[in-house]
């Protein structure tokens, strides 16, 4: 597997070390990996799952709804107002 991948859950204010080190971003699947090639001992902190080698599957990034009732998104949250564009609920 000379073209492997495994992905890192690098925080945002971390970016720039991962990139210093090595690490890739893969824009398509939004996260950072370190190619085949570099050292993983370097990347131990930003490892989930020692070894992880593939991509997140589809159902991890779709984007979560709490639910779909008649083709309108409901939130879980009791203290959400929906906007109906007439009235700003805030006021």
């Amino acid at each position: 597997m000379a073209d492997a991948k495994t992905y890192l859950n690098v925080p945002y204010a971390e970016k720039d070390a991962a990139k210093a080190l090595g690490a890739r971003w893969d824009a398509a699947v939004k996260k950072w990996y370190v190619p085949a090639n570099k050292d993983m001992a370097l990347f131990a902190k930003w490892q989930t799952e020692p070894g992880l080698a593939q991509l997140p599957s589809d159902e991890s990034r779709k984007p979560k709804a709490d639910s779909v009732v008649g083709g309108t998104t409901r939130s879980s949250d009791k203290n959400f107002v929906a906007y109906d564009g007439d009235e700003p609920p805030w006021d």
